[in-house]
């Protein structure tokens, strides 16, 4: 069956030129049906539009040339390697002769015949002799056959002679097959797609149509820019960023409006059991801190859930104000539970809390999968006050007695289906997230839209800026200077490197060579290494030795990362800094500078490349979080972001939040204006239809009455 599908939905192995295997690769890169493929953008563009005259064309530029086949042969250039057989094609304009040359695929030699016109596109060389100029592998367009005839295909020129689209590939497809697919597509598509933004809404913003974008963005006019195209900001690329970020925020804005509605519990708590913890504590909170556990405070006492994202810089306190917001919890007569990503997060937590509130007479429980169900009983019986765990919480057999609240630390691990799963624990809780993960506000009104947010934008006075420096292997002498200077003054030390043992496939520095390495230099002083191949009781041990200062060296992977407060850590070597992105870097750089001593930070590179070294320069002039993640966001762009995909939420195909920033405010508007005026979409029904599929059963969007 090879015919033009007959609907969008239909799948892509029926379009003319796919067939089975293809439809096979095609999958792997997620086009399964004729919509997969118009949505599947071009990754960037290539002007192919004016032609180079020979005589003109210079080695090491990228040219397209026009000319008539004069010879097509398949030669052996090596007596030694006589399977290798290349076929050559040799053209000529009138002002010069041009080779093109293809390794191992003599199939060409049926494709291409004396007289052809045609036209090659790539990167001129010269030929091994130096005389003459050739192009390795160009691409090629047949444009007339010698008998003024007209090409095969009779398809118009999509490879060469125009801005030609550029796609992510997979192995077995090349980029001609997959321009070929994709005209074919559009020409099947053309006539099926259907508008879906209102009117108003086209005229006010001056859109293309939806058809006129979707064709341009994968076959531009010759009047584009090729520089916007590159940038996805052309008209074109802009309505259809528009349509699926409105799309997105309709999805959002929905979850925020059933949210406003719903009837929560209040938890009216005097605030003296958090009282007595202050008092306790050997600081006072800063005013950042009591700003947000004010907004908390009053988002638990109205009817209504709280749904809060407490966004705060490495070191700026997040934990204590979640704590806080869980004894008004128990005060006000109800369970609090705290679920962190990892177990050896969720053990810290468990320590550090269970520490602070013993003394006030509070029982802690820590349910991770290693503890398996020792607490059940006790969490269900409502003899346990605060939960500590990992996913294991939202598991099938952990039963609540009374859940009031719920933390949620490092919200960018946790997806929405995982927090609503959380939530049916108990009746309507009130669920507070947070992040060390400093958020752009255009990535937090985008993904986490449906919660408000507070920001904890303040580090405690007594502690200083870490001093970052860059340094290259060669200066490691300084290194150890540095070191030795840091353990005379009685300061500890963290080492972080990138891998845990010595490997063939890689000529990174192992932690395990490094331990060792670090012994033989600092014999006096006492050398431990951490890694996450140990067991959690093992890290635990490590850890509190390094705490109790019996080490003072600490050689480590990222497994330190996210972890317990070592006041005396003053120094961290990070080794090939040139491997680590931004938020992992800036959070290495947290652990220390957490006491009253002044801390550094030394990045050591092995050599970098230009985004290497943009990262490593940031890391070096500010300890922002804010900018920080904002330089991320426009290095690596949204969907690398969090470094795992969100789990909860659908996928942005088109969009970039980082480019499109004012997008995402205009259609954070636009959602929630169509939703005031009509809650169910009745009166724009395509556009209704469209979200629902955009986000597919992660949420039931729109009821009907």
């Amino acid at each position: 069956m090879n015919t033009i599908a007959q609907n969008l939905a239909s799948p892509i192995q029926y379009l003319k030129g796919v067939g089975p295997h293809k439809a096979a690769l095609l999958a792997r890169l997620d086009i399964s049906t004729l919509e997969d493929a118009l949505f599947f953008l071009p990754v960037r563009y290539e002007d192919r539009r004016s032609m180079a005259n020979i005589v003109k064309l210079l080695p090491e530029t990228t040219q397209a040339v026009i000319g008539k086949v004069i010879a097509a042969e398949v030669i052996s250039p090596s007596r030694k390697n006589p399977r290798l057989k290349i076929f050559q094609v040799v053209i000529a304009d009138g002002t010069g002769v041009l080779k093109g040359k293809w390794f191992n695929q003599a199939f060409l030699q049926r494709v291409f015949k004396s007289g052809q016109t045609v036209v090659l596109y790539g990167t001129v060389k010269r030929d091994f002799y130096g005389a003459g100029l050739e192009i390795m592998n160009p691409e090629y367009e047949i444009i007339g056959t010698g008998k003024n005839e007209p090409p095969e295909s009779g398809t118009d020129q999509i490879h060469t002679g125009r801005i030609v689209p550029v796609y992510r590939l997979t192995e077995g497809l090349s980029q001609r097959q997959m321009r070929a697919m994709m005209f074919a597509a559009a020409g099947a598509c053309s006539q099926m797609i259907q508008e879906m933004l209102p009117q108003n809404m086209l005229d006010r913003y001056q859109f293309p149509a939806r058809r006129d974008a979707l064709m341009a963005v994968h076959f531009p006019p010759d009047s584009a820019s090729i520089d916007d195209l590159n940038r996805g900001i052309t008209p074109y690329h802009q309505r259809l960023s528009f349509e699926e970020l409105l799309m997105f925020q309709l999805g959002v804005a929905t979850l925020r409006r059933r949210q406003l509605t719903e009837h929560g519990i209040t938890l009216n708590a005097s605030g003296k059991l958090a009282g007595r913890l202050e008092q306790s504590l050997p600081f006072t909170l800063t005013a950042a801190q009591r700003r947000v556990i004010s907004e908390i405070r009053n988002d638990m006492q109205a009817s209504a859930p709280m749904h809060r994202l407490v966004q705060g810089d490495v070191g700026s306190g997040k934990t204590l104000v979640a704590l806080i917001s869980m004894l008004d919890a128990v005060e006000a007569g109800y369970q609090a539970a705290l679920m962190a990503p990892t177990e050896i997060l969720a053990e810290q937590h468990y320590l550090n809390i269970h520490k602070l509130v013993e003394p006030l007479g509070l029982r802690v429980a820590l349910q991770t999968s290693s503890t398996k169900n020792r607490f059940l009983d006790d969490i269900a019986a409502g003899t346990v006050d605060l939960i500590v765990g990992t996913h294991a919480l939202i598991q099938e057999g952990v039963v609540f007695h009374r859940l009031g609240l719920i933390v949620i630390d490092e919200q960018h691990r946790f997806g929405v289906m995982q927090r609503a799963q959380l939530r049916k624990k108990g009746r309507m809780p009130d669920t507070l997230v947070m992040t060390a993960t400093p958020i752009p506000r255009t990535l937090a009104l985008t993904l986490y839209g449906d919660l408000d947010y507070s920001v904890i934008d303040e580090l405690p006075p007594n502690r200083s800026p870490v001093i970052t420096k860059l340094l290259g292997e060669k200066q490691k002498d300084r290194i150890y200077q540095d070191i030795e200077s840091a353990l005379r003054n009685g300061n500890q030390v963290y080492v972080v490197y990138p891998i845990i043992e010595e490997s063939e496939k890689t000529s990174l520095k192992d932690v395990q060579t490094g331990a060792e390495l670090l012994r033989e230099k600092f014999p006096k002083h006492k050398v431990n290494l951490i890694h996450g191949r140990l067991k959690p009781a093992e890290r635990d041990a490590v850890m509190r030795d390094f705490t109790m200062r019996r080490i003072d060296i600490l050689a480590c992977t990222t497994v330190i990362e996210v972890g317990v407060d070592v006041p005396n850590a003053a120094l961290m070597i990070i080794v090939h800094a040139e491997r680590f992105g931004f938020a992992q870097l800036h959070q290495l750089r947290g652990r220390v500078g957490r006491g009253s001593d002044q801390s550094h930070c030394i990045l050591l590179a092995y050599g970098h490349g230009d985004d290497a070294r943009q990262r490593l320069s940031v890391m070096v002039e500010t300890t922002d979080g804010f900018r920080i993640a904002e330089e991320d966001l426009a290095l690596r762009g949204p969907g690398e972001f969090f470094g795992t995909r969100q789990s909860g939420l659908p996928d942005l195909k088109i969009a970039n939040i980082a480019r499109d920033a004012k997008i995402v405010e205009l259609t954070r508007k636009e959602a929630f204006t169509l939703l005031e005026q009509d809650a169910g979409l009745a009166t724009a029904p395509r556009l209704r239809g469209a979200t629902e599929r955009f986000w597919g059963k992660r949420i039931e969007l729109f009821t009907t009455a």
